[in-house]
């Protein structure tokens, strides 16, 4: 019997790393695929959404914004078209919660190895958050130019995309000049402008929350 397998040792070796590879491609191919939900307004908490879209079940999308970035320079949907990215809102002056979310999205951008996955942060107080007021925050903290813009601009264009097209904060303002909205929420955004996840930009297990939904999010269109 020794003498057997002996004989045929290389056969059953060969025949047992193949048998492996079958298991294993059968278990992979029995999994589920991991997605990520596409976020609708009737799917969100009520508060934060708008009363004209609270019953809208689905093409809910980022619209389309024009504001200017820390160099100066006009950012568009043009300049996050075919791009994953996370939006927040912020403001320089902060002392509370926007530190801490702006240090964890320096370490989200530090830790990006894809140039198809981009950061954009709107400053919900523009009267003050200036193209020079941003680049030396930016400067400051260490904000990577090419992956990162800190944007300003007209503030009611900002409090309607953080309140209608993002999602971020509770409905209540019009975006006039006693206004204030204050979240800590980093939104995930899809190549098709659609949400795909909230995330708590304070609380370093979300973070690593969201770079896992990330690379899902990123996965999903290499199938």
């Amino acid at each position: 019997m020794r003498s057997f397998f002996g004989k045929y040792k290389l056969f059953f070796l060969v025949l047992f790393c193949i048998s492996a590879v079958i298991i294993y491609l059968f278990y992979n191919a029995l999994q589920p695929k991991k997605t990520l939900p596409i976020y609708q307004p009737s799917m969100v908490n009520p508060e934060l959404v708008d009363s004209t879209l609270q019953k809208k079940r689905k093409y809910h999308t980022i619209a389309d914004f024009s504001l200017t970035n820390q160099n100066g320079k006009n950012i568009s949907q043009a300049d996050y078209q075919d791009k994953i990215y996370i939006a927040d809102f912020f403001f320089t002056t902060c002392p509370t919660i926007c530190p801490i979310m702006t240090k964890n999205m320096v370490d989200i951008q530090n830790r990006l190895q894809d140039d198809e996955i981009l950061l954009l942060s709107h400053s919900v107080t523009p009267q003050i958050d200036s193209v020079a007021q941003l680049k030396k925050y930016a400067l400051e903290k260490g904000v990577d130019d090419s992956k990162w813009n800190l944007v300003t601009g007209d503030k009611k264009q900002i409090y309607e995309l953080a309140r209608k097209s993002y999602l971020a904060v509770k409905t209540d303002g019009d975006g006039g000049p006693f206004d204030m909205i204050h979240t800590e929420n980093f939104i995930l955004v899809d190549k098709e402008k659609r949400i795909r996840g909230f995330y708590d930009g304070t609380n370093i297990h979300e973070i690593e929350k969201l770079l896992v939904d990330l690379e899902i999010l990123q996965n999903s269109y290499k199938e």
